[in-house]
């Protein structure tokens, strides 16, 4: 799956599973990119060149200011960090607004929360800042509303350091000391998907495996448990079957919250349909360097009213999106998602096998009969119920006829470079000798 902004790719649930079938199905979704307006940059600068000057006017006195502000903050954001790394609870809150006993409570949890995760690295970065005179009047003259970037690496889990955001709000003491005031104040303004992470809601419990790491409710231990033998089993599958195998992790958030990161499973559609969803994590943010983002890594978010469904199955199924989100995003919807329900249906511990023949004549003789060409980008998922088979059946012809590294190699320069019909004909041919309806074609040939 991929995550917003842009596509996320999610298991869907509208098919029973049978043994004599595979599952079918998933999900996309569209999102937002920058919303509200919001001001970024990496400079390390206090914003955009028209940041007003100071109260008296003066020049001089005006950057004096900027600049004590912005160190003062530093300061404060760096002794977060360090408090999280050395496991120093009061330091974490010791800026933190103590009149305000919700933001208080908010931030203690938090702390707890970023505790369980095992931070190898973790530091927050200071972007911009964002204007909102109605804040100033609820906070007083020296509001100080800024986005801020959380750099951070989980041990074992994230092979590079990634970055998501958060929306701080500071006023001076009168000490000349910095106190965060409010935590929230940024958070409509926030890219989808880049923020809301599962430390930031309610108390969780986090559980560990080798290249695996879960996210539950801090009550929900059996649930934990359940999902890191599974995610276990799907990571174990997709190193072993995808064309070169994989070393990445898999990443679990199985919370109550229907909004976390970059799904959102308050829409009708995926509150009924969807069982997971692979959200993407930034190495650059939307809106620093374009606006969508640089990709890095995905992690898995389990949608809460369909927890009870999600198995070994489903998440290979979400990990082998994970596996080739590095690719791109250019591949043809039946390419990317056929690979994954590929994976999904290949043997692995602890699921049963699946009728893998029967099934192949179902799809041939239900689905494929009545087709006219493989499954397309723009109707993939108004279509899907026939769709999934289809796009599965293509995939497991090219494995069978042309073996896994060449499905591998075609599978990265499509999602590179094939953005465009022409494209996508030029690297099939080169690879396969057949465009996408030689493909379709071939396919038909076969069973007549």
């Amino acid at each position: 799956m991929e995550p917003a902004p842009g596509p996320v790719r999610g298991r869907h649930s509208a098919a029973p599973r049978r043994r004599v079938g595979p599952l079918l199905g998933s999900l996309v979704l569209v999102a937002g990119t920058v919303a509200g307006g919001l001001y970024l940059q990496r400079s390390g600068t206090d914003g955009p060149p028209e940041t007003p000057a100071a109260a008296d006017g003066a020049s001089g006195t005006a950057e004096l200011d900027l600049t004590a502000r912005a160190a003062g903050v530093d300061k404060v954001l760096g002794r977060r960090a360090e408090a999280v790394r050395l496991n120093k609870p009061a330091q974490f809150v010791a800026d933190v607004d103590p009149d305000n006993k919700t933001l208080l409570a908010r931030q203690q949890a938090l702390f707890r929360n970023l505790r369980q995760f095992g931070f190898s690295t973790l530091r927050y970065e200071r972007l911009s800042e964002q204007f909102d005179e109605s804040l100033t009047d609820k906070h007083g003259p020296t509001t100080y509303v800024v986005a801020v970037a959380m750099d951070y690496q989980m041990k074992g889990i994230d092979l590079a350091p990634v970055r998501t955001m958060l929306g701080y709000t500071f006023t001076e003491r009168g000490d000349g000391r910095w106190m965060l005031v409010s935590d929230t104040d940024l958070d409509r303004r926030l890219p989808r998907g880049s923020h809301q992470e599962p430390w930031d809601i309610g108390d969780v419990l986090v559980k560990r495996a080798s290249r695996v790491l879960v996210v539950v409710e801090r009550d929900q231990t059996k649930l934990a448990s359940s999902l890191v033998t599974k995610a276990s089993s799907a990571v174990k599958a997709v190193s072993n079957r995808w064309p070169g195998g994989w070393t990445g992790s898999g990443v679990v958030i199985a919370l109550d919250d229907k909004v976390v990161r970059g799904a959102d499973y308050t829409l009708p559609k995926n509150a009924e349909d969807a069982l997971a969803m692979a959200t993407w994590v930034y190495r650059t943010l939307p809106g620093e360097v374009n606006s969508t983002g640089e990709r890095a890594d995905s992690y898995v978010v389990v949608n809460p009213r369909n927890r009870a469904k999600v198995d070994a199955r489903t998440l290979a199924h979400e990990f082998t999106h994970v596996a080739t989100a590095p690719y791109g995003v250019n591949a043809p919807r039946w390419l990317v998602e056929g690979a994954a329900t590929y994976v999904e249906f290949l043997p692995m511990d602890g699921a049963s096998n699946l009728a893998l023949p029967t099934y192949r004549r179902d799809v041939e003789t239900k689905y494929l009969a009545k087709a006219k060409s493989l499954p397309t980008d723009a109707l993939f998922f108004k279509n899907s119920t026939s769709s999934y088979p289809l796009s599965w059946l293509a995939v497991d012809y090219l494995f069978t006829k042309y073996g896994a590294t060449e499905v591998g190699t075609l599978y990265q320069e499509m999602a590179a470079l094939g953005s465009t019909q022409a494209e996508r004909n030029r690297i099939m041919l080169e690879h396969l000798g057949i465009t996408e309806a030689g493909l379709f074609q071939a396919l038909r040939e076969r069973t007549t």
